[in-house]
């Protein structure tokens, strides 16, 4: 789409949030001259769309009161917006309506996108996958979620630029097996070619992913989310801090990390009955104590340190400090 073109939509776009809008307004809003907003809207005009003019102190442009607004209308990043949305949101704790309203939203807006960008849609449906702890998963940053979906489907390397957990920076070539949702984070699954091992990778720490010529053999029957679920239960933290807390599933969640399991008393999961307060088991792997302090007193629930004893410390040191703090005058 032609820059005019889209400005001149963009235009159309403010007219139609409703109101009267200066001149200025317009001319700021889209980045150009007063005199080019005047032949943006005598292009809508050409076209049939209703501008009026409002002559006066408060006056500039509106559409005639009781026009009926044409058909929506995208761009191609906003209809990709949509889209990734719809899609990524298909585990977000939707009812099975919103959820079959959302695939047929998603099938309308298909159906009418050009062939190019049809064809990267049904790329990431197909390298996309989720455990069965998605979580309300964050929103990915359109291109480079379709870059690494594209990647993965078609079996080409990307070098991508990775922070680790750790702060420090590095730049891999990685051939991608699919993209995973999980405990509210995306994730790509593959191998680091480097060091030729299989490795995950979080997408909120990608800075940068670039296709790189060539392909790779995918391996066999390779299951990405499977994957990810052994990578966390090998993977190896500091500590495994151990609670127990009484309240509800809603009211742990609001505090504690969204991939931090919690169980009934017996071992069950806890996932039914979020609104029922009982005493639950919270387990949380990490390489640091010192952020869970001030975490558990935000929960302002009652609780039992079940390990580590460092955890314990820590938390009877915060409680002096909260004490003699709180008793100054």
């Amino acid at each position: 789409m032609s820059r005019p073109t889209g400005r001149v939509l963009a235009l159309l776009e403010l007219l139609q949030s409703g109101g009267t809008r200066s001149v200025a307004e317009l001319a700021d809003r889209l980045g150009v001259e007063g005199r080019t907003v005047r032949r943006y809207v005598t292009h809508l005009i050409d076209l049939g769309v209703p501008v009026e003019s409002v002559r006066g102190r408060y006056g500039g442009y509106r559409l005639a009161p009781g026009y009926r607004l044409p058909t929506l209308m995208f761009n191609d990043d906003e209809a990709l917006a949509v889209l990734i949305g719809l899609a990524t949101g298909r585990t977000a704790g939707l009812t099975p309506e919103q959820r079959t309203a959302g695939e047929t939203a998603a099938a309308k807006i298909r159906r009418v996108l050009p062939r190019h960008l049809a064809d990267r849609f049904d790329t990431l449906l197909r390298s996309v996958t989720y455990t069965h702890r998605p979580g309300a998963l964050t929103t990915p940053d359109p291109e480079l979620f379709l870059s690494l979906a594209d990647a993965a489907r078609h079996c080409r390397p990307v070098s991508i630029r990775y922070t680790d957990r750790t702060g420090r920076h590095s730049e891999r070539v990685l051939h991608p097996y699919g993209i995973v949702g999980h405990a509210g984070r995306w994730y790509v699954t593959g191998q680091d070619a480097g060091i030729g091992q299989d490795r995950i990778f979080r997408l909120d720490r990608i800075a940068d992913a670039r296709t790189l010529p060539g392909s790779f053999e995918a391996p066999e029957g390779q299951d990405p989310a499977a994957r990810l679920l052994s990578h966390f239960a090998k993977d190896e933290f500091r500590y495994t801090v151990k609670l127990r807390v009484h309240g509800t599933v809603q009211q742990i969640r609001a505090w504690l990390p969204p991939d931090a399991p919690i169980t009934e008393e017996h071992g069950a999961t806890a996932d039914a009955g979020a609104l029922t307060e009982r005493w639950l088991r919270v387990e949380i792997r990490t390489d640091r104590l010192d952020w869970l302090p001030p975490l558990i007193a935000a929960l302002d629930r009652p609780f039992v340190v079940e390990q580590p004893d460092e955890l314990r410390a820590l938390v009877l040191a915060l409680a002096r400090r909260l004490d003699r703090n709180a008793r100054q005058a």
